[in-house]
């Protein structure tokens, strides 16, 4: 009897470990989703742009690189936008409130200044016509993803968001 309550406890700490050592479901779906919103990504921007292999050679480590700053200068938007709320949600006025309006308009055009640079370094490794198809690819592009998460049927249900965050931002 005695073998039977440690077979049984070992049993239970083995199945315990393996449920923890696997990673949260929605960690995974939202990874896949985010990959599979990627991948969707690439092959319409290189179809919408009539990309040739050299150009995409030269054009995909730029485009991957300006992403990566567009994310980093979200979040640090984001931020600021999560600092100002809480001041104004907790009543603070004054210089602090001033400093936090500062920061968030500070990481607003510190966006669209990556944006120019951006745009910059894209026109020495893609003819205007391409940069321009880029843009209108990336704009047909969310407007697509934007329909297709309106009118998703029960199948495709909602990614998992967070409420309260700021929405695209246009340079002045």
């Amino acid at each position: 009897m005695r073998k039977f309550y440690i077979v049984t406890v070992l049993m239970l700490l083995a199945s315990a470990c393996a449920a923890f050592a696997q990673p949260h479901r929605h960690e995974r779906d939202r990874y896949d989703w985010r990959e599979q919103v990627r991948n969707e990504r690439i092959a319409f921007l290189t179809a919408e742009m009539q990309l040739t292999s050299s150009e995409a050679e030269k054009f995909w480590p730029v485009y991957n690189s300006l992403q990566d700053n567009k994310r980093k200068a979200q979040k640090d938007i984001i931020e600021a936008y999560r600092t100002m709320d809480s001041l104004v949600v907790a009543g603070v006025s004054g210089k602090e409130v001033s400093r936090a309006v500062d920061n968030y308009l500070a990481a607003v055009d510190r966006k669209c200044e990556l944006q120019a640079e951006g745009a910059a370094a894209l026109r020495k490794v893609l003819p205007d016509e391409k940069v321009a198809k880029m843009y209108l690819a990336e704009e047909k592009f969310r407007r697509e993803q934007i329909h297709r998460l309106h009118h998703r049927g029960p199948d495709n249900p909602p990614a998992p968001g967070r409420p309260g965050q700021p929405g695209r931002q246009h340079c002045r």
